[in-house]
């Protein structure tokens, strides 16, 4: 993508101030992490900068405190992970800036670690405000943003600092534009889309960004009933979102005229109510039961989808096909989980539901590449600049 990374600038004996993702889950009760993917994530990125000299200076948010101080959102917990992930000694300080942070900074070595507390803590991150941006850059000479989670949020730690630093990517971030910009800026054809998920109103950027791009886009999930609404048939009980019903008509044309297969359900997984699972029977998109809904996509559906995904060469995956928490309506989703884990293409599953329902389905570990960050990865997906990434130095070689 022609973004400096932390492997084009000179580290040794700086000072280097790193925003990375470790909002972590964690056990309410306990405090204990119970998921350190996005932690372990961010280790190639960290160890190099202390296997090249640098003074490695970390900054996160954990959970949304709202601007204020909230004892159970400290990153204590994390620090002590991040030592034991990392096998040496992490200082955690207490704040993010001021006289007590600062004095920590200037007595590091090449090599230490210190972690800053939750910067979510300070309403001026989220107001991405320039003066405090300008005390967290007091503390570092280079900036490395390696938190692609939160790149979409124009906050003083994402976008703010890097006015004031030389700012380059991490090698996290540099994997996620790699996967996501090549599949979508220089896909091998053909190039499969698979969109999902509840509302036509929150994919409907993305699926407008594909078309044209895409040689055939999927769509599944609720937000495919509103695309059949839009074509006439009656979804009866089914989630369909009657303000959208236009744009799904001028979506279908503007495929059309782009040569974009967009294809749709011929059938879908019903029942009775959300609650009944029980009931879940499969009908043709028009025959659906007065009073059902529509939870999942049908086995004729899942043939057509399945068959399109075989012959792909480059799949984007985000949403899935159906109410995948309960197993009565993950059918369709992992049936096609299943087909990407199977295809010879290059699988790219970008957004918080997606990676959950791939993971859910077992086939995780079969796709090319699993993003990080669900709302970054759609809003890059819907060709958007993210603020985390427009302060990001260009490479001069581009």
């Amino acid at each position: 993508m022609g973004k400096k990374t932390i492997e084009d600038v000179n580290v040794r004996g700086k000072r280097v101030l790193v925003r990375v993702d470790f909002n972590v889950p964690r056990n309410k009760e306990t405090g204990e992490i119970t998921d350190d993917a996005r932690m372990r994530a961010a280790l190639p990125t960290l160890q190099y900068l202390i296997d090249n000299g640098a003074k490695v200076i970390v900054m996160s948010h954990l959970g949304r405190p709202k601007g204020k101080v909230v004892e159970e959102l400290r990153l204590t917990e994390v620090g002590k992970h991040l030592a034991e992930l990392l096998g040496k000694p992490v200082k955690k300080l207490d704040d993010c800036i001021g006289p007590d942070v600062e004095a920590a900074v200037a007595n590091m070595k090449d090599g230490d670690v210190v972690l800053l507390e939750n910067v979510r803590f300070y309403p001026q991150e989220e107001k991405n405000d320039v003066h405090f941006a300008k005390e967290l850059a007091k503390l570092g000479d280079i900036y490395v943003n390696d938190a692609f989670g939160t790149a979409h949020r124009a906050h003083g730690s994402t976008a703010g600092v890097g006015v004031f630093l030389p700012s380059v990517t991490g090698y996290l971030m540099k994997k996620e534009l790699t996967a996501l910009g090549n599949a979508l800026m220089r896909p091998v054809k053909p190039f499969v889309a698979i969109i999902g998920g509840a509302k036509i109103s929150d994919k409907i950027g993305v699926v407008s960004y594909l078309i044209g791009k895409a040689d055939t886009i999927i769509i599944g999930g609720g937000m495919a009933n509103t695309f059949l609404a839009a074509q006439g048939y009656d979804m009866k009980a089914s989630l369909v979102e009657p303000e959208s019903i236009g744009v799904a008509k001028e979506t279908l044309e503007q495929a059309k005229n782009a040569g974009t297969d967009l294809l749709l359900p011929v059938d879908v997984t019903i029942a009775a109510a959300f609650d009944a699972p029980e009931t879940a029977k499969a009908a043709d998109i028009d025959a659906i039961d007065d009073g059902w809904m529509a939870l999942d996509i049908g086995p004729k559906t899942i043939e057509n989808y399945v068959a399109k995904i075989k012959d792909a060469k480059t799949i984007i995956w985000n949403g899935p096909m159906g109410v995948f928490e309960q197993d009565a309506f993950a059918v369709g989703t992992n049936a096609l989980a299943k087909a990407v884990a199977e295809s010879e293409a290059y699988s790219v599953v970008g957004g918080g539901d997606s990676v959950a329902a791939v993971k859910k389905s077992g086939m995780a570990d079969k796709i090319n590449h699993i993003s990080t960050g669900g709302g970054a990865s759609l809003e890059f997906m819907e060709g958007r600049v993210l603020p985390g990434l427009a302060i990001i130095e260009e490479r001069e070689d581009q």
